[in-house]
């Protein structure tokens, strides 16, 4: 919410929660209007664009009520819990000429950009693997704060909540994912999903990936890191939000080795400094037309690759994609 009054292009019109305590306490120090209902909200604002920040089972539901009235959709990650919600988002914003926009802000931290650069230009060579390691602390009162907390209906575990991010960066810089083969375990706190999850993936490239996620260190964050790997090169970025340069190590040298190894400030919190970015390249798809790099369809990957982790946690099995899901709870209960 603070970034959006940091972008001069975007005006805050409004707000809405369905506790209109909450709604007021944003509201009143901006001097805007709140509401308890989305749909009378957009409809007497009418706003250029509305932003979903609700639990998140609840965001396809929020953006299939409010695609036939807005110009623009962003919802927060992830865009949907099941992979049929994702396609009914997608099809209700296609319908209405809606744009749709995921966010995936990790994606704009610039030592992420620096690395995807590196892959563009084709400086790793062959890919040979690629791995992340999501180290941080979510205690009981965290889960404690909302009902929806680490359900499986309405929120899923460290996978679908912490570890999206960090798997979506996964097959963005590795690409396609050919199968993967997963173990989720609750260990530290009450809830339904797991706290704690591991993962191996084989890219449709031959790249092969590892995925290591858990709420459960104590006593605080550790660390939420990448590593990609290549026969001309690695790459390690580290901090606890993916932001720092860690490793950057190229058999051929560039121009832009220098800059790239420059250390990067740690954000204030885990979710780093990319939402102004992510905004801001929302304005500019908006201005341009170009297709945004995380839109519906992009948004609908990592959410792919989380459902297959759920069915192979379940069944035990190795689960190649594109299949479909049958012994997953997420979304469902």
């Amino acid at each position: 919410m603070q970034v959006l009054t940091q972008i001069p292009e975007l005006r805050l019109v409004a707000v809405c929660d369905l506790v209109e305590a909450r709604a007021r306490e944003t509201a009143e120090p901006l001097g805007i209007p709140h509401y308890t209902d989305a749909l009378e909200m957009v409809k007497r604002e009418k706003p250029d664009v509305v932003s979903i920040l609700t639990d998140s089972g609840s965001h396809p539901d929020v953006g299939r009520l409010l695609a036939p009235h807005v110009p623009v959709v962003v919802v927060e990650k992830p865009m949907a819990l099941t992979l049929e919600d994702a396609d009914r988002l997608i099809e209700t914003c296609e319908t209405h000429g809606t744009r749709l926009f995921v966010v995936k802000q990790n994606r704009f931290n610039p030592a992420i950009q620096q690395l995807r650069r590196a892959v563009d230009q084709g400086r790793f060579g062959k890919m040979v693997l690629g791995t992340v390691r999501i180290r941080w602390s979510r205690g009981q009162d965290y889960y404690d704060q909302a009902a929806w907390r680490g359900t499986w209906k309405l929120d899923g575990g460290v996978f679908t909540n912490q570890a999206s991010h960090h798997i979506d960066l996964l097959q963005w810089l590795l690409g396609p994912v050919e199968s993967v083969k997963s173990y989720i375990s609750t260990r530290l706190v009450d809830i339904e999903a797991e706290d704690t999850g591991v993962a191996v993936l084989k890219f449709t490239s031959g790249a092969l990936g590892v995925v290591e996620a858990t709420t459960a260190t104590r006593p605080k964050d550790l660390e939420g890191s990448i590593s990609v790997l290549g026969e001309k090169g690695s790459v390690v970025v580290g901090g606890f939000s993916v932001n720092r340069m860690v490793t950057w190590n190229f058999t051929e040298p560039s121009p832009e080795d220098d800059e790239a190894q420059k250390s990067i400030t740690d954000p204030p919190n885990v979710y780093g400094f990319g939402h102004k970015p992510f905004y801001e390249d929302m304005l500019t798809c908006l201005e341009s037309g170009r297709r945004s790099m995380l839109d519906g369809l992009e948004g609908r990957k990592s959410l792919e690759i989380i459902n297959a982790l759920y069915e192979s946690a379940f069944t035990g099995k190795e689960v190649h994609l594109h299949y479909v899901p049958q012994s997953v709870p997420l979304g469902r209960g």
